[in-house]
This record gives structure tokens, sequence and C-alpha cells, in this order.
């Protein structure tokens, strides 16, 4: 992953700690990386609720997710969740949800 993207996702990662409709919103979005149906899917109308630069990180990781040829998951369980806000941990409580993390500590995820 290139350094653009890692910190898009990094800065997405971050809203997630907080309490609001923009962090429910991405939170929505990255958890529908791992899986869509079952752990809340995102609107793409959500855009139009976010900051435009939180759009943008959106739109960056998304091209990357998109780019890519194979579905990339972290493979091992972790227990991140605590960091981020009662309404997003209740939106990751799936005990199916492989991980939530900054990229730093996943070392499974290549360029």
């Amino acid at each position: 992953m290139d350094e653009t993207t890692r910190a898009a996702f990094e800065r997405l990662l971050t809203i997630t700690r907080s309490d609001t409709g923009q962090s429910r919103r991405v939170a929505g979005f990255i958890l529908a990386w791992w899986n869509a149906i079952d752990l809340g899917s995102f609107d793409i109308a959500d855009l139009f609720a976010v900051d435009e630069a939180i759009a943008h990180d959106m739109a960056t990781v998304f091209a990357y997710v998109a780019g890519r040829p194979v579905a990339e998951y972290q493979p091992k369980r972790c227990d991140a969740r605590s960091g981020l806000s009662p309404t997003v941990r209740l939106l990751a409580a799936d005990p199916r949800l492989s991980c939530i993390r900054p990229l730093s500590t996943i070392s499974t995820i290549t360029a």
C-alpha cells in the first residue's frame, strides 16, 4: 500500500474513535470492506454527509481496494476495537470481524 493510501486510511480510523454522525459513516465504510452484509453497509450518499477531506480519504481507500487483484483481509483476530467510540464499537461488535486497527500494525497487507 502506498503512503498516500495508508495515510488516508489512518485518518479514517482516527475519525472512527469519536462519536459523531461522520464517525458512524466512516465506520460503516471501513466495516463494509470486511463484510457489508453482516457488519453494516456503506451508502454512497453518505459521501454528502461527511466533510470533503473525509470523502477524499474514503475515495482514496476505495480506489486502492478497487485496484487490488484479490481481496485483502487481516486473517488474525484482534481486539483493537477498544479505541473506537461506543457507537462504532456497536457496529463492530460482530465476532466475525477480522480486525480494525491502524495499518502500520497489520503486517499481512503489502504494497
